[in-house]
Parts: structure tokens; sequence; C-alpha cells
């Protein structure tokens, strides 16, 4: 079975870091993604997908992420049923995030240069600082085979 999203679009508000009753780290927020084509009206209609995520990820999300950041979250689909306060049976589908990306520099996003450190992804998932900060590894010469 196979179940993959990727989605890319800004942030509707601030992501809220919240921690479960064990101390888990979630954040939840909303991105506004436009469609590939026009509407009757000849204007790009707007789908405004939830997205909730996990551990290492909510933290890198909550801190460094803010309402009209563009982003690119790569997750699965997952739909959930609840009842609420009047009975009535809802569902809900949101996007499960694996990684967020962004999708954006903050010159484009917030003004100013890009100043967040660069991100490689830990075993676990997710994302965290990498060592020293550096944007850019640099590459051995001396054999002459290019890394990729």
């Amino acid at each position: 079975m196979l179940n993959k999203i990727i989605i890319m679009g800004r942030l509707t508000r601030d992501p809220e870091l919240r921690r479960t009753q064990s101390g888990l780290p979630v954040t939840s927020f909303s991105l506004a993604v436009d469609r590939d084509f026009k509407g009757q009206n000849g204007e790009r209609e707007t789908d405004f997908i939830d997205v909730v995520a996990w551990r290492a990820t909510a933290e890198f999300v909550s801190k460094y992420f803010t309402k009209g950041r563009m982003a690119v979250v790569e997750g699965r689909l997952q739909l959930r049923d609840w009842t609420d306060r009047d009975g009535n049976k809802r569902r809900a589908a949101e996007v499960v995030a694996d990684n967020v990306y962004f999708g954006d520099s903050r010159r484009d996003g917030q003004g100013g240069g890009y100043d967040a450190p660069s991100y490689a992804p830990p075993a676990s998932g997710g994302y965290a600082p990498a060592a020293g900060g550096n944007q850019f590894a640099e590459i051995d010469e001396e054999d002459g085979d290019l890394p990729f």
C-alpha cells in the first residue's frame, strides 16, 4: 500500500507547539495551496490543508516557520472520525508530516537575508541542526570523483 503526499503552500497562521500528556511535541498548522488550474471565474482556487507534525519535525516547524512562509510538506494523508458536542459524526482529513522543507528564502517570505541554520535529517526522521551550522560541506577533490 502507498500513502504519500507532497504539498507546497503558505502557512495560514503561526504553528503552535504543544505537548501530549507524555511530553511528545506536536504542532498543527494549515497550508494555503493553490490549484494548478483556474476556476470558471478565471481565478485560481485555493485549498486549505491541515497538517500535523510530531517530535523533532514539530519543534523545527514551530521554531522556523511563521504565517505567510512557503513550506513544502512530505507526509501521508490521514482521515479521522469523531463525534462533535452535538452528537454529529464528523470526519477530517489532514496530512501527517514526515518532513517539512523551506519553500522560499527568508528574503522572499519576510525580508532580510536567510539566516536559519542548515538541517540534516537525524536517524529517527525529522530535522535537527547540522553540526557546526555550516550550510555547505567541503568536498575532498583529491580522488577526482564527484559525490553524485
